[in-house]
């Protein structure tokens, strides 16, 4: 008897990335992959100790986050500044665990009170407080600058600083005391000479 023909596979396929027109496939795609996103987010924060977020708006416009710690966690460690506008943005959501794996698209897993508006609004402010305290800082170093007169900074006349300059003045201070002091400790003590040694006489 001769022995079956092999049926030959054709292997992996490489499958064609393009937009799933059929409502159902799309719906059942978009949930697999997102699930599958989050959980690779998740090894990832795991493996490296990386803080992961992850924000995924399904043609519904419903929102679907992921957090590690948390996404308040992430966008307040971005936005301190601006944390009272990054409060509302993550209202209802906690960690992965808090509803972001569960429902299909349409169900309202995930969605609760996040506003992108309010998100990008959160983060021109905050890019605006930055660089006004960056100028600030700026200012007040070239107002030490003037009042020290060519000296070194440190010897610039305290009594003249504003409100200003002193908190830039002693935070400078304070970071060129431990500078110091750190290099005192790392630079070794010279021996002491070793006392004359008489002659005897002959």
């Amino acid at each position: 008897m001769a022995p079956a023909e092999k049926r030959q596979s054709k292997g992996k396929q490489k499958i064609d990335i393009c937009p799933i027109e059929k409502k159902s496939p799309r719906q059942v795609t978009f949930s697999k992959r997102r699930k599958g996103m989050f959980k690779k987010a998740s090894e990832l924060a795991v493996l490296t100790g990386a803080r992961v977020a992850a924000a995924v708006f399904s043609q519904a416009e419903n929102a679907f986050l992921f957090g590690d710690p948390s996404i308040d966690a992430v966008l307040r460690s971005y936005a301190p500044a601006g944390a009272a506008a990054v409060a509302p943005l993550v209202a209802g959501h906690g960690n992965g665990g808090d509803g972001l794996f569960g429902g299909e698209e349409g169900g309202g897993g995930g969605d609760v009170g996040f506003d992108p508006e309010a998100m990008r609004r959160a983060e021109e402010e905050t890019k605006a407080q930055v660089a006004a305290e960056q100028a600030r800082m700026r200012g007040a170093a070239a107002r030490i600058l003037a009042l020290a007169g060519g000296r070194p900074w440190w010897e610039a006349d305290v009594e003249a600083l504003g409100e200003a300059e002193l908190p830039e003045f002693v935070r400078a201070v304070e970071k060129l005391r431990a500078t110091v002091g750190r290099l005192a400790n790392d630079t070794p003590l010279a021996a002491d000479p070793p006392p004359p040694q008489q002659q005897k006489r002959r």
